[in-house]
């Protein structure tokens, strides 16, 4: 095991509990469930689907999913990709969007 890799799992390691996890996979569940109900009224309330919201939306899902499920990728980089500590604030901010 690299010092890189020992690193990033040292850094997931206080995420690696059992609420956190399932709040992401119902912050994610929800915001594709108001999507894939009005997709034309989610994106009024959200000020828009930009050209970087969009993507970013998508990723932070996907991560939270990946998160969520206990999903760990072997190598470090994956796990770099897929960090909760990104995707989460992300789905935070589109969530605020949409309720506030």
């Amino acid at each position: 095991m690299s010092k890189i890799d020992r690193a990033v799992k040292l850094l997931h390691a206080p995420l690696n509990v059992l609420p956190l996890k399932l709040l992401a996979v119902v912050i994610a569940l929800t915001i594709t469930g108001l999507l894939m109900w009005e997709p034309q009224q989610f994106a009024k309330d959200i000020g828009g689907f930009s050209v970087g919201l969009a993507p970013l939306m998508i990723w932070a899902t996907c991560s939270a999913i990946v998160f969520g499920m206990g999903f760990v990728p072997h190598r470090w980089y994956f796990q770099v990709l897929f960090t909760p500590y990104i995707a989460l604030p992300i789905l935070l901010y589109i969530l605020g969007l949409r309720f506030l």
